[in-house]
């Protein structure tokens, strides 16, 4: 059942996106999985950069999940964050004037915040936007490549990057053959694969599929390869 609405909202999406919708995935009582290489770059209002659109409140405002790409020697005008800002530097070196994040590197910047984003190399990001509570107000900047890895569920590694009320993000990384149980996702689930390929009883997702299950779902995630994901759980409860 939770496959075949994956499936049938993987189709609306495509459809939509030729048309360019203002409201994109709002829906947070369906799943949705999109395997983001098989997308296509859409130009921003700035030339160079370019996003791939995973979920959206507005056009250019609101509530926003998506890909962002910066062409080398780019830049995005200075913005101010309503609602904050969460970043996931993928590829690349992102900075602002605040200083320079190579790939790995996990940064929030709170409500009420702004900056003036560029890359000189270039870069890829997963950026949130207006997603925050008014009371999380935490700054951070966490270079994924030299923070510690702790003991997980069975032979799973995790890298807490952050905690709000119910709401948790952190790193997995999931050795070859490894298999969590069956599980309840108590807020619901968001997913980023960055390397390998995560598997369920409803499908394959390989790195930079991008998938979000609602609260209370359920499944038994799996690999059959080293694999590193991004979750962040507990931030979609009704």
């Amino acid at each position: 059942m939770i496959q075949a609405a994956r499936l049938c909202k993987f189709a609306v999406y495509s459809t939509c996106r030729q048309v360019k919708p203002r409201m994109l995935n709002m829906q947070f009582d369906q799943p949705v999985a999109i395997n983001t290489s098989e997308m296509e770059w859409e130009a921003s209002p700035m030339p160079g950069v370019w996003r791939k659109p995973l979920a959206r409140e507005a056009a250019e405002h609101g509530h926003t999940t998506s890909l962002v790409r910066y062409d080398a020697g780019s830049s995005f005008s200075p913005h101010l964050h309503p609602r904050g800002e969460e970043i996931l530097v993928l590829e690349g070196v992102f900075s602002d004037e605040h200083g320079d994040y190579p790939a790995g590197t996990y940064i929030r910047n709170p409500p009420g915040s702004k900056h003036s984003p560029r890359s000189d190399p270039g870069c890829v990001l997963l950026v949130k936007l207006d997603q925050f509570e008014p009371a999380d107000d935490v700054t951070a900047r966490i270079d994924t490549n030299t923070s510690e890895w702790f003991p997980g569920e069975g032979r799973v590694r995790v890298m807490p990057l952050h905690y709000f009320d119910t709401e948790m993000v952190a790193l997995y990384k999931w050795p070859a053959g490894a298999r969590s149980e069956p599980h309840q996702h108590f807020g619901g689930e968001e997913v980023f694969v960055m390397s390998g390929a995560m598997l369920d009883e409803y499908g394959r997702y390989p790195a930079g599929s991008w998938i979000r299950n609602p609260h209370n779902s359920e499944h038994c995630p799996y690999v059959e390869e080293d694999t590193v994901i991004w979750i962040k759980t507990g931030h979609m409860l009704p």
